[in-house]
């Protein structure tokens, strides 16, 4: 049996460092609790800015919105930067794996991102959200499929899936393929509609589900983000987001959660060995598919805008006389 754990908490909104000072605190009572994983909301570090439109309709930006996103650009964190390795020494301190969702700086743009991060190796796994939903898709890039890989660890192979990607039926489908028996979520949508789909992945892919989202009131964020509400509709102590973090059994069995309104840890212990009693009848991407009618093909390379290598260099004529 292994101990994991979903972490529904606030974020301090675009402060990394700040962010991670708390995790570590978090990671302190996961540890006490011998719990050898945890999962942390998605932009759990630089933020998730709800309820923002960064001065942007159809056709137009404006300047204020513009200021925003350079502020939400300074929350964001770099894979080598000071914010992930001081989460490394924590998880390394307290011997827990730790799945943590961050807005991503990378060049110029921001990618959602989920790290996977092992003690005493710091990141092992890096996924870059496929699909931004609605107008995340203004603020942040696209992945590509070069981060789509599992990860393997003592307590199982992980697999991690960011919020609304959980609803493209070919990610699905290429993250059971490669045997994921962990399935990490972390997410935004604290809707009670949102418990429905962890429990039929957790049934088709025959794998433990792991959903972790924030619970964040306004007067969490800073002033700045707070003048863009109707304080008249919202009050500074409502949530932004709820929760209704889970942990779900591969027989769709809610194992813990959800949790509406508060912030807590969630527990569960699983057993692996669950996951391949539960393919005696049921197999996605095995015995119970139809590769004859369907097949899914995943491109894995890296997509880059700008490609340095000496094959894209055009050749000169050659003009010897």
């Amino acid at each position: 049996m292994t101990k994991v754990a979903v972490i529904q908490a606030a974020a301090i909104p675009f402060e990394p460092m700040l962010s991670v000072e708390k995790a570590g605190q978090i990671l302190e009572r996961v540890s006490a609790a011998q719990a050898q994983l945890a999962v942390f909301p998605e932009a759990y570090l630089g933020g998730y800015p709800k309820g923002s439109h960064f001065g942007s309709v159809v056709g137009t930006r404006h300047n204020d919105g513009r200021k925003l996103y350079q502020r939400y650009v300074a929350g964001a964190v770099s894979l080598d930067g000071p914010e992930l390795a001081l989460l490394a020494q924590k998880v390394s301190e307290t011997n827990v794996h730790v799945v943590m969702g961050i807005i991503e700086k990378l060049g110029r743009t921001l990618y959602c991102t989920a790290v996977t991060l092992a003690p005493n190796k710091g990141i092992v796994g890096i996924h870059r959200k496929l699909m931004p939903t609605g107008l995340e898709r203004l603020i942040w890039g696209f992945g590509d499929g070069s981060t789509m890989q599992t990860v393997d660890t003592p307590m199982g192979r992980i697999g991690n899936v960011i919020c609304w990607e959980n609803y493209m039926p070919a990610l699905r489908q290429a993250m059971y393929a490669q045997g994921t028996e962990i399935y990490c979520t972390p997410t935004a949508d604290d809707r009670p509609t949102w418990l429905s789909s962890m429990v039929h992945i957790a049934l088709e892919g025959r794998v433990f589900v792991l959903s972790a989202c924030q619970a964040i009131k306004l007067h969490e964020y800073p002033d700045y983000f707070q003048a863009q509400f109707d304080l008249d509709n919202i009050g500074a102590d409502d949530y932004l987001m709820r929760g209704g973090s889970c942990i779900i059994s591969p027989y769709g069995e809610v194992l813990a959660g959800p949790v509406f309104d508060a912030e807590t840890e969630l527990y569960a212990d699983i057993d692996l060995a669950m996951t391949q009693q539960t393919n005696l009848d049921f197999d996605a991407t095995g015995h119970y598919s139809r590769p004859d009618i369907f097949n899914l093909h995943v491109n894995t390379s890296a997509r880059n805008a700008v490609d340095f290598s000496a094959d894209a260099v055009p050749q000169t004529a050659d003009t010897t006389l």
